[in-house]
């Protein structure tokens, strides 16, 4: 059986040896080791949204592996004029090693797995983004030795970053806090995996409508932007409903006093989080973004090459 990363889900038995991976990797690569694990490996990277972190991370992670990535545009290949998501999926299984996918809708995402013969990675849709939830938690546990009993509290919206790093937290037996409005919370089925897990891993988990009771001794604070891609018409609206979520030096002082601050980017400054706290000395956010790219090397190695 075809082994994909849809969901965090996915990788619930498997979390910990992925990041273990990607930190032997990481490792290795400041070292001035070249690993060609994936010489001779070629990777399609399907992408109906725009992308800098995802789309760069994976390309480099795969040339410096050995590998080679193909980026596909829907624009530019039959998928675009009425071509299948399951044809398109089966013909690439005979080119490709692996599939990434970054999709406005999970169900096209799905669709396309369930047709494949070789590993496809959600590379965000409108449900999960498991890739960031991957270098999210190695960033982490860089920072903080550990990630058993450590105390993330994630505030803004209840989005596809958030349903992910909530399930991942779970998994590690990190606790989590959502501080986020009654009318954004996060995926009310993911919630109740994430429950199920911590009752599992003995992690805490909750979902707030205080940013304040959120941060309340936390080790993180992490934030994300309040309108994402294909929520643009809802701005106005949103800027005003998220204004008491905003990350700010008041907000992050209410946290352990050595909590690291964490956005996925990109970021909209002054209004998810303020320029004095994102580029503050707590800030981890370009740590986090650099592991984008040494999480998806232990993800494509432990996929393509087992």
């Amino acid at each position: 059986m075809v082994q994909h990363l849809l969901s965090m889900l996915d990788i619930e038995r498997d979390i910990c040896d992925v990041l273990d991976r990607a930190d032997r990797i990481k490792r290795s690569f400041k070292a001035g080791h070249v690993r060609s694990s994936l010489s001779r490996r070629t990777l399609a990277m399907i992408f109906e949204k725009p992308s800098t972190r995802t789309r760069v991370s994976f390309e480099v992670a795969m040339a410096q592996m050995g590998g080679h990535a193909l980026y596909l545009s829907p624009k530019d290949i039959q998928l675009g004029r009425g071509e299948t998501i399951e044809d398109t999926s089966r013909v690439l299984s005979r080119y490709c090693d692996a599939i990434v996918y970054r999709a406005f809708d999970w169900k096209n995402v799905a669709a396309l797995a369930g047709a494949s013969r070789i590993p496809v990675i959600n590379a965000l849709d409108n449900r999960e983004h498991p890739c960031q939830a991957l270098a999210d938690l190695q960033t982490v546990r860089e920072h903080k030795d550990s990630l058993e009993g450590v105390k993330v509290a994630y505030v803004g919206d209840g989005n596809n970053v958030c349903n992910s790093l909530m399930l991942g937290c779970a998994l590690v037996g990190a606790d989590i806090s959502v501080g986020c409005p009654p009318t954004h919370r996060p995926d009310k089925g993911l919630a109740r995996e994430t429950q199920r897990i911590a009752k599992k891993t003995g992690s805490k988990f909750e979902i707030l409508d205080s940013p304040a009771a959120a941060v309340k001794e936390a080790d993180v604070v992490y934030t994300d932007v309040w309108v994402s891609m294909g929520d643009e018409s809802e701005q106005a609206k949103r800027e005003k409903l998220f204004r008491p979520y905003q990350v700010n030096a008041r907000l992050v002082a209410r946290a352990k006093k050595d909590a690291i601050v964490m956005h996925c980017l990109p970021a909209h400054r002054g209004l998810e989080i303020t320029d004095g706290v994102i580029d503050s000395r707590q800030s981890v956010v370009l740590d986090q973004a650099e592991n984008r790219l040494h999480a998806q090397k232990g993800l494509l190695e432990w996929l393509i090459a087992g």
